[in-house]
């Protein structure tokens, strides 16, 4: 007799429509979705200048939205960014909010919707299931397949000069996702391979999770490493095909679904600190610290790595050690083909910096919790080291 399915839950955001173009009729959509018209976009810069917005603006006000513009969202958003969104939202009279971008932009969007009805203060706010109440309506629209934020209900803002802290509550879910591939289109090779490489860390931290592992997040990472592992590189190289345009929004958001319910860890714990330090982009920062933390956490988890290899490779009838060995292979293989920088030193981070981001890289307890393998402060400087 087994023991059974180990208990779990599994949380996910209420609706998800997948359609290539759907921005164009996004006046259509939310008109069927919500009775709300004052809405808000939490965007950036690049974005709303380059005219990728205007085909959904257009919408929206055809079908009789107000709209809202807010594109002061920058990559590791500080508190000031938030603040200044909450206040635009307010003074506009937004009663529902839509993040149409990256990470960082919807990330503001999930805690401007609930900060519009809540009196807590921000601080308030930090940590596991601090969020009381009600939110506004929440739309997610990602512009890159990267961090999945459309499906989590995790938000991280940089708190000080270098440091950053995370709101997790189930009200940042939103309540509808579009997953629309078109718009990532114009995306660049450099941030299509850092934010794809990115993902995939989450699919594969997700299945390596040490409390929170269960059987849906794992088919969900799963999938999201075939989609993506086999994408990738065409992603790159040819950013106007569709097939990996599509295949690579889709596997980013399964990879979002497994590790909002299943948490990353230690690849996640050390890149925090180098974003904070160095301003780099999340995704590469993550794809620096890979491959050193696969061949750390190898010890406890080289037969879950074994299964990964048989996703990405195919079956084999060699042994665990002898696939896992061939699955982090793999993996650093494909970041070199990708084009992403490899080394910390190419990235300007300097050795004499790597004991400061290891000592940061330590307050990061809600990811290092999940890790197969326990990282000590001189784990992680070795990591670094080895990184450099």
């Amino acid at each position: 007799m087994t023991d059974g399915i180990k208990p779990f839950s599994f949380d996910t955001p209420g609706s998800m429509l997948v359609e290539w173009g759907g921005a164009k009729r996004m006046g259509e959509l939310l008109e069927s979705w919500f009775p709300e018209r004052n809405l808000l976009i939490v965007t950036d810069k690049f974005l709303h200048e380059n005219g990728l917005l205007a085909p959904a603006i257009a919408s929206l006000e055809e079908h009789g939205f107000s709209v809202t513009v807010f594109d002061d969202v920058v990559a590791d958003p500080p508190e000031a960014v938030l603040m200044s969104c909450v206040e635009r939202a307010k003074s506009a009279g937004a009663d529902i909010v839509m993040g149409l971008g990256g990470g960082s932009s919807m990330d503001i969007a999930k805690l401007v919707a609930v900060m519009l009805l809540s009196e807590q203060p921000l601080a308030d706010l930090y940590g596991i299931g601090n969020v009381k109440g009600k939110r506004t309506p929440l739309v997610q629209v990602p512009t890159t397949a990267g961090t999945g934020s459309e499906v989590t209900n995790i938000t991280i803002l940089t708190t000080g000069e270098t440091t950053k802290m995370g709101i997790v509550s189930h009200q940042l879910y939103a309540d509808r996702v579009l997953l629309d591939a078109e718009l990532t289109i114009g995306l660049p090779p450099v941030q299509t391979a850092a934010t794809g490489i990115d993902a995939m860390v989450h699919a594969i931290e997700a299945f390596t999770s040490q409390h929170k592992k269960n059987l849906l997040s794992d088919v969900f990472a799963k999938e999201a490493l075939r989609l993506m592992a086999a994408n990738l590189v065409k992603a790159c190289e040819d950013g106007k095909d569709r097939a990996a345009r599509e295949a690579m929004l889709l596997g980013a958001n399964l990879a979002g679904q497994a590790f909002s319910n299943s948490p990353v860890a230690a690849v996640h714990a050390l890149a925090y600190p180098l974003g904070g330090h160095y301003h780099l982009p999340h995704g590469l920062t993550n794809a620096l610290m890979l491959g050193p933390v696969l061949r750390y956490n190898m010890r406890e988890a080289a037969p879950l790595y074994a299964e990964l290899a048989e996703v990405v490779m195919g079956p084999s009838d060699e042994g665990v050690q002898a696939r896992s060995a061939k699955f982090v292979e793999f993996m650093e293989d494909l970041m070199d083909r990708s084009g992403a920088p490899r080394r910390l030193r190419d990235c300007k981070v300097t050795e004499e910096s790597l004991p400061t981001l290891a000592k940061d890289a330590m307050l990061q307890t809600r990811l290092l919790i999940n890790n197969p393998v326990e990282v000590t402060e001189e784990d992680a400087l070795a990591l670094y080291r080895e990184a450099f």
